[in-house]
């Protein structure tokens, strides 16, 4: 069958889903399994007849909000908190994926500009970190401790700064979002090139892997964070550039509430980074393999919960999700 005929003759359907979803009246789980079980076959044979279409993306989103009409619907009492850390905000995850693959792209491209540039301009160094930072860089590497800078605060101070600035900059980035996206991307690229300068100013200074086993024991969370920031304000420019088959209003207003509860649930990434940068990051004297163990484990989490859990529980819930009722 045509991907057009295809949608032609279960788009009617689709639209009263989407009626009975957004509905505030009670529906009965009943019918809302029917809905789950129809669902889940018109994604099965999009999954195999057009698994690149955006009809697919659609009928997997769709899906995802069936489900969590299944848990509102459930009489059993559940741990709200943890429903939104195993199940809610993992799905969140899945249905935006492409989000957090653009925004990775454009930070990673970004930081090579940054690593290129810091390369074949002496003075780019200075024009994006400042003087007195490279200044004060350059005196602690020839005292021989070239981190200095992380051991000066005091802990407990430094980490609620860090708290309050990190989290100003990523409701800054996912705000920006509104103006199409694009403020959201800039913000991603700055940050980009700010930490491919760093990084390349170490390097010339004979001092990579110092600064990495250092920096990205904070640094891998506190980064990931800004990215997943700038995903969720691309979801809020989406929502206005691509309305699909929600009235731009509402696909404005469904961007704010997803890229909301994106920042929501990097809350705790940033604290634990502001942690990890007031009392951790300082103690560059211990074993590199320790410090390399901090940041191979913020790493994988970071896969895990982020990239492979929700394949996973997306993958469950489509599979086994009628049998939750």
């Amino acid at each position: 069958m045509k991907e057009l005929i295809f949608i032609d003759r279960n788009s009617s359907r689709w639209k009263e889903f989407e009626s009975v979803i957004q509905s505030k009246v009670s529906v009965s789980p009943d019918k809302i399994s029917d809905l789950f079980i129809q669902l889940t076959d018109d994604l099965a044979y999009a999954r195999t007849y057009y698994p690149d279409r955006p009809v697919t993306s659609y009928l997997n989103n769709l899906t995802i909000s069936v489900h969590h009409r299944i848990y509102q619907n459930k009489k059993v009492k559940k741990n709200r908190l943890s429903e939104f850390w195993l199940i809610d905000y993992p799905l969140l995850l899945k249905a935006n994926m492409r989000f957090i693959y653009y925004a990775l792209i454009i930070f990673i491209i970004s930081a090579i500009i940054g690593v290129v540039s810091a390369a074949n301009d002496n003075s780019f160094v200075r024009l994006i970190l400042g003087d007195s930072y490279v200044n004060m860089t350059l005196d602690n590497i020839h005292k021989g401790d070239p981190l200095a800078v992380y051991k000066q605060a005091n802990p407990t101070g430094m980490f609620l700064g860090i708290t309050l600035n990190n989290l100003y900059v990523a409701f800054r980035t996912v705000v920006m979002g509104v103006f199409l996206s694009i403020g959201s991307g800039y913000s991603l690229f700055s940050n980009g090139i700010m930490v491919g300068a760093f990084q390349s100013f170490f390097f010339q200074h004979g001092l990579l892997k110092e600064s990495i086993l250092t920096i990205y024991i904070h640094g891998t969370f506190e980064l990931f964070s800004i990215v997943m920031a700038g995903a969720a304000g691309f979801m809020i420019g989406s929502g206005i550039l691509f309305p699909g088959n929600y009235k731009r209003i509402d696909s404005f207003k469904r961007g704010v509430r997803n890229g909301a509860r994106i920042l929501i649930g990097i809350v705790p990434i940033f604290i634990v980074a502001a942690f990890l940068e007031g009392f951790v990051t300082r103690n560059t004297q211990w074993p590199d393999i320790v410090r390399a163990s901090i940041i191979g484990l913020s790493l994988l989490t970071i896969i895990v919960y982020f990239f492979i859990y929700p394949q996973l529980i997306t993958k469950h819930l489509i599979t086994h999700g009628t049998k939750q009722n």
